[in-house]
């Protein structure tokens, strides 16, 4: 069932530090840190998002029409963010906030995500779960214990993954080449088509979200 986030997580302002983490012909993704209390100047959003929160919080909106809606999240949880018109937002988080903002360029295409016979979705459904899936993106969580791996696996089409823990992986393609791939929790990663089979080397649980792109 797609969660659907009817009003935007809004972290551009002059008291956030907004940094471009990714810039291509199909996404720009924001890594966005925005501090209790920020207000933003009134704007509006011209491109659909998907906003990965990687700390709890809160906020609330005040529309150009008089309008006023408010929203929580929860650590780690990816939410759709719709083109919006005009508005200003108060972060009424607790604590810093960052904030992936994954802008899509494009409007999608009739392809599927999951459409291929090693669809991770299909090979490991364990690790990988659907979180919401719409005409643009589908959206997937990715858990894996520490110590264990994942099949070999097809990545159909173009993806955005973020990393909600610390990762160090080792990926190996079908055609037997190993790859060490170690990366900070926050930090995002640009995916392109692609077929291999994962090792988590950490003890840790290794958590993260795909965001596919249609």
């Amino acid at each position: 069932m797609l969660r659907h986030s009817a009003f935007l997580l809004c972290a551009i302002s002059a008291f956030a530090q907004n940094n471009v983490v990714i810039d291509n012909e199909h996404v720009r993704v924001l890594k966005v840190v925005s501090d209790p209390g920020t207000r933003t100047r009134m704007h509006d959003h011209k491109m659909n998002r998907v906003m990965i929160y990687l700390q709890p919080g809160g906020q609330d909106f005040e529309w150009q029409d008089g309008k006023r809606s408010s929203i929580k999240w929860k650590a780690g949880e990816p939410l759709w963010s719709p083109a919006a018109g005009m508005h200003i937002a108060v972060n009424k988080s607790p604590a810093p906030v960052t904030i992936m903002e994954i802008e899509l360029k494009n409007k999608g295409t009739s392809a599927k995500a999951g459409s291929s016979p090693l669809d991770p979705v299909r090979v490991d459904p364990k690790r990988y779960k659907v979180e919401f899936e719409n005409d643009q993106v589908r959206v997937v969580r990715v858990k894996l214990p520490g110590k264990q791996s994942i099949p070999m696996h097809e990545h159909a089409t173009f993806r955005v993954t973020t990393n909600i823990t610390p990762q160090d992986f080792v990926v190996t393609s079908a055609d037997g080449k190993a790859t060490p791939v170690k990366r900070a929790a926050g930090e995002a990663a640009w995916g392109t088509p692609s077929k291999h089979k994962e090792e988590n080397l950490s003890a840790d649980p290794f958590e993260a979200i795909m965001v596919e792109l249609k």
